[in-house]
């Protein structure tokens, strides 16, 4: 592969709409029109957003994904020392002009949520401060990852947080640590080997499975407090619930079977956000 092939790879391109989609939907939701700020924004959050996020994982976590058998495809590149210093600085090429623009445009608010999206980004795994490793808060910062640009696209574009959106946002920030989680379950050898920990090294699969399976019901469920036609996507959670029960009672040794519940999450994605979409076109229908 090129090296530019390799460098995109990095970035995840099966997830680039895992971040933009939420930023899209939060201004447009509110400002209710597509503007430049609305374009800069989404695609900033649709790649550089991401190959930063990801970019930076791929190279300080090269030694264990060296040993980790789904790595080189949709789930993540193994890149070559040769490319780490490249990838770096295409991370940082593509994202200051972008971030330049966002902090020109926004407000002081704003500006805090934004850094703290970028910090999560970066000490996610970036040396000395490794989120990743920290058990719980791995998935607490995964979660900030997806959730924040929405949460930025809000503020950007001056929404009122009422107790309806905060319960959208909480249900999202399950969803984001629920997903996390179960991801984490299909590395527990190649993460021990490598000596990296996260919360399934911690506390196991099986109990990590169960934790993910009760933070997707929880998100569903408080998606029911949301204005119509919010509580329909409380349905949304129940794949994701059901997707991660094969694996309810998984044992450390074959973790790494979850692979194949994780390769259907990230298509399931999809198909969630097709209907979310369709659930947010009908929203603006009914509410002008």
């Amino acid at each position: 592969m090129s090296t530019f092939s390799q460098v995109v790879l990095s970035s995840r391109p099966l997830s680039w709409i895992n971040t933009a989609f939420p930023f899209a939907a939060g201004y447009f939701l509110t400002t209710r029109e597509i503007d430049l700020t609305f374009v800069f924004g989404t695609l900033y959050f649709l790649v550089p957003y991401n190959l930063a996020m990801y970019g930076i994982n791929d190279v300080f976590d090269y030694e264990s994904d060296m040993r980790n058998p789904r790595k080189g495809g949709v789930e993540g590149a193994v890149l070559s020392r040769s490319l780490h210093r490249v990838t770096l600085v295409s991370a940082a090429a593509t994202n200051i002009p972008f971030l330049a623009y966002l902090v020109i445009v926004g407000s002081p608010l704003s500006w805090l949520v934004l850094a703290i999206s970028i910090f999560a980004v970066i000490a996610y795994s970036a040396p000395k401060l490794r989120f990743k490793e920290r058990p719980f808060v791995d998935s607490l910062t995964s979660s900030t990852h997806f959730v924040s640009p929405a949460v930025y696209g809000l503020v950007l574009a001056g929404a009122t947080f009422t107790p309806a959106l905060w319960a959208i946002l909480a249900a999202f920030f399950l969803w984001g640590i629920a997903s996390h989680a179960f991801g984490a379950v299909q590395d527990i050898v190649a993460d021990r080997e490598g000596g990296i920990s996260s919360i399934a090294t911690v506390i196991g699969g099986r109990q990590t499975v169960r934790f993910a399976f009760f933070a997707y019901v929880l998100g569903g469920i408080l998606m029911l407090f949301t204005g119509w036609p919010g509580p329909l996507a409380s349905l949304l959670a129940l794949p994701y619930a059901f997707s991660v029960l094969p694996y309810w009672s998984i044992t450390d040794r074959d973790a790494e079977r979850a692979n194949v519940g994780w390769r259907r999450f990230l298509y399931l994605n999809f198909v969630s956000g097709f209907l979310v979409t369709m659930l947010l076109i009908w929203f603006v229908l009914i509410n002008g």
